[in-house]
Parts: structure tokens; C-alpha cells; sequence
């Protein structure tokens, strides 16, 4: 074989490398971007980057070094999608864009579709919006003020203002020919909106079904007359709601009036879902949002409050604790035993707290059924506390050469994480029905009602039995 020919083991370990596609960031991906942008080599960055989402971009810039961030965008000035600045973490955007002027910020909202656009500018202070809006020329600006002007987290600020919508007597070739002839369309769509004279969607093709009919068959004769129609008010929850259980690829908008004023898409919903669900978990931690890349002022600020209400909670189940000072004074083996009492009631808890937290936010658990499911709980909760009861009871007895506190310990376990189960289920209900997002408040309220059912019971019976 000649060496024209001929591939080294390098050639043939590149090509296999360029032949397997690769997701996310790697640690010398990163590391490489960061040595050219401390170098300032341009060349090297442009030609690595070529061919980036927008997303991987995104990512790029949260994870460099924060003094390297304004560096790497000057370097890429003019090169970068303006997608890329909706897809980065808030607090470093507002870092980004505290260096950029209104006529810049100006300029890539004018690229991004409204709904991003809406997103972007929300988080601005009055002052700013007013003098990037100032940037924007008047039909963009109307556009975008309309959509500021709708409630947080509504459909209105998730919706598209572009949309094919057509009157019901038109033929397929009508419909086809406009689209072809008008330049103000969706980048993206996967219906058709039928309209009456009022402007009021009265159904949806299908775009797929579109394009296999033939030009004189009448829109209304193939329109699908069942959808699922957004209120502009709709809570951005209540909306990933309708997608999710009715497998929604997109849905009409409407005002007060029924008329249509937009559409929102399933890529759309995917981020609302993603939001939801993290923001009901870092509730669940006590952490009001995402502050990886806060500052350290911030980020302790932000969590000052819970662990504050936190203490207060430990301070409560403290004070329970001395009502019962004599008695563990007297036997030194409660306060060895006691702290298992309160973690096994805890965690328990927060076993039933999620699941109940999760089903409400999807629907599955309401009013109709919350009987069933609580009855469910507290059988689960009472098994296992029965089971945990033997296993601790046993260890107990066999580590203090006791029975009397092997026993007291076992009833206090079936205690605890009985109540704990029920706490679980009842606590996030009764937020719920209060208006209260359950995902902020529940384990604080579960974490106190198991420390001190579970102290309670541990040198209650105790005190009763042994003193």
C-alpha cells in the first residue's frame, strides 16, 4: 500500500472521532476555550466554534471563568446567535448585559421570537426596558409591550404573535399559495388555524394533512373542529398541563373576546415543564431559585429566610425536649436513641411530602381522590413503622440489655412515621387549598410536626414507663 493511502493511527482515531457525534461541554473543551481567551486568539475560538448551537454556547460561557466571560464576547462580537443570550443563566445575562448598551440589547431582541424577547426584557428594571424599547422600531416595540403587559407566567407571555390562521371557505391551494406569498410567517409551525369573520378559531388542519390534499378541497371539509383554545391569562402551569395530557403539538391562544392573538408551541412548553419541575424541587430545599451563579451576597440572602424560619422550627422541637429534661437525665440511653426517632419521622415524611407535592402540581391528586390516597399513606407509613419498629426495637434491647427501652422506642417509631405519612399528605393539601405554592412551605411544616410527635412520643413513653 502506497503512503498516499496509508492512515496512521492518529488519522484513523480523528476520523472516528468526527464520525461520532458528541453532546454538551467536556472539561477540555472548556479548558481549551478559556487558555485561547486569556491568549486572545480569536483565530483558534472562531474556528472551534464554527459550527455551535446556541445552547452549547450558552453553556460555554456559565462554565468559563467569570473575569473571562466579557473577553470571550468581545472576541465573538458580531458571531454570536442572539438565542445564545436567552439560553444563558439569568444572573449571568444581567452580568452580560450590565456591560452592553440599550442599542445592542436592542439589536438581538429584534432576532429572537417574541416570546424569548418577552422573557429577556421582563427581567429588566422599569428604566432599562424604557430605553431599550426606545431602540426598537415601533411595530417590534407595540409588539413587545403588549406582551410585557400580560401577567408573569400567563400564556401571554409564552405565545407567538406570528400564525397562519384562514378563513373556512378558502381551498387548500388558497392556503398554500398564501403562505408561499407572505413573508411574515412562524419559523416554526405544525398547524393551520381556521378562523370565522370575527377572527374566533373555529378549528385546525394539520399541516401534514395540508400538504397531502389536493388544492380544491375546501379547508372546512379536513379541519379538525375539537381544540383545546388558551385563555391569554392561563397560568403558564395550567398550560404545560393541557400540552402534557392532551399530547398538544401547539394551541390556539385567545383574548377576553375569544378572538385569536396567538399560538404557543410544544418547544415552548419543554422549558415551561423543565422550569416547573426545578423550581418545585429547589422549593423543596428552601432555595427560592437557581443561584449557582449568584453572588455570594445574593445567594446568602436568599437563603437566609428559610433557614431562619428553620431555626425557629428547631427551637420549637427543642423547647419540647426540656418538658422532658428529668427523665433523660435519669437514663442517658434516650438521648443516644432519640435523634433515630426524629430522622427515620423526617425522612418519611419527605417520602410522602414529594409524591404529594408532584401530584398535585400534575392533577393526579384532588379533591376526589385525596381521601383514597391519604388512607393509602397512612397504611403504607403504618407497615413501615411497624417494620422499622421490630428492626430498632431489637437493636435497642440488645444494645442496652433492656426490653423496656427497646419496647418504648418501637411504639415511638410507629408513632412517628405514622404521623409522619399523614403530615406528608396533609400538610401540601391543606397549603394547596390555601392558594399557597406547597412546594415552598410543606417541609417545614412536616420537618417540625415529626421532631416533635416523634421527641413526644420517644420520652413521653419514656417518662410513663420508666420514671
Amino acid at each position: 500500500m502506497s503512503d498516499a493511502t496509508e492512515k496512521t493511527e492518529d488519522d484513523v482515531a480523528l476520523a472516528e472521532e468526527s464520525a461520532t457525534p458528541t453532546y454538551g461541554l467536556s472539561d477540555e473543551i472548556v479548558q481549551e476555550i478559556q487558555d485561547a481567551v486569556e491568549r486572545d486568539d480569536a483565530l483558534f475560538i472562531h474556528e472551534k466554534l464554527e459550527d455551535w448551537h446556541s445552547a452549547d454556547v450558552a453553556d460555554l460561557i456559565e462554565q468559563l471563568k467569570p473575569k473571562l466571560r466579557l473577553p470571550f464576547l468581545k472576541i465573538m462580537e458580531g458571531r454570536l446567535e442572539p438565542d445564545v443570550y436567552s439560553a444563558l443563566d439569568e444572573n449571568v445575562r444581567d452580568h452580560l448585559v450590565d456591560e452592553m448598551e440599550p442599542a445592542e440589547i436592542a439589536a438581538f431582541l429584534n432576532e429572537l421570537e417574541l416570546d424569548d424577547a418577552v422573557d429577556f426584557l421582563e427581567n429588566f428594571e422599569e428604566e432599562e426596558q424604557r430605553e431599550v424599547l426606545n431602540e426598537i422600531p415601533p411595530d417590534d416595540r407595540a409588539a413587545l409591550q403588549e406582551g410585557l403587559s400580560y401577567g408573569e407566567d400567563s400564556a401571554g407571555r409564552l405565545m407567538q404573535r406570528n400564525l397562519i390562521a384562514v378563513p373556512e371557505y378558502w381551498n387548500i391551494g388558497q392556503t398554500i399559495d398564501y403562505m408561499r406569498d407572505t413573508e411574515d410567517l412562524p419559523d416554526e409551525f405544525y398547524e393551520i388555524f381556521v378562523v370565522d369573520p370575527r377572527h374566533h378559531p373555529i378549528g385546525t388542519v394539520p399541516l401534514n394533512r395540508a400538504m397531502r390534499s389536493k388544492r380544491d378541497v375546501l379547508v372546512r371539509d379536513i379541519m379538525d373542529t375539537e381544540q383545546k383554545l388558551i385563555p391569554v391569562d392561563m397560568d403558564q402551569e395550567d398550560v404545560a398541563y393541557l400540552f402534557q395530557q392532551y399530547r398538544l403539538a401547539s394551541a390556539a391562544v385567545v383574548n377576553d373576546d375569544g378572538a385569536l392573538i396567538g399560538v404557543i408551541t410544544v418547544d415552548d412548553i419543554v422549558d415551561v415543564i423543565s422550569e416547573e419541575a426545578e423550581e418545585d424541587i429547589l422549593r423543596l430545599g428552601g432555595v427560592s431559585e437557581d443561584d449557582l451563579f449568584g453572588s455570594v451576597y445574593s445567594t446568602t440572602r436568599a437563603r437566609f429566610l428559610w433557614l431562619f424560619v428553620n431555626l425557629l422550627t428547631a427551637i420549637a422541637a427543642s423547647v419540647a425536649i426540656s418538658f422532658f429534661d428529668a427523665t433523660m437525665e435519669a437514663i442517658i440511653a434516650l438521648a443516644v436513641l432519640m435523634p433515630i426517632v426524629a430522622s427515620m419521622g423526617g425522612n418519611a415524611g419527605t417520602q410522602t411530602l414529594t409524591v404529594a407535592v408532584r401530584a398535585l402540581a400534575t392533577k393526579e391528586l384532588t379533591a376526589a381522590n385525596v381521601l383514597r390516597i391519604l388512607r393509602k399513606e397512612a397504611m403504607v407509613a403504618f407497615l413501615n413503622g411497624c417494620v422499622f419498629a421490630v428492626l430498632i426495637g431489637g437493636i435497642a434491647w440488645a444494645w442496652f440489655a433492656d426490653p423496656e427501652i427497646g419496647a418504648i422506642i418501637a411504639l415511638a417509631m410507629i408513632v412517628n412515621i405514622l404521623v409522619a405519612g399523614i403530615a406528608g399528605m396533609v400538610v401540601p393539601v391543606t397549603l394547596d387549598k390555601m392558594n399557597i405554592d406547597p412546594a415552598i412551605a410543606s417541609s417545614v411544616f412536616v420537618t417540625t410536626v415529626t421532631d416533635i410527635v416523634g421527641f413526644v412520643a420517644f420520652l413521653g413513653l419514656a417518662t410513663l414507663v420508666l420514671i
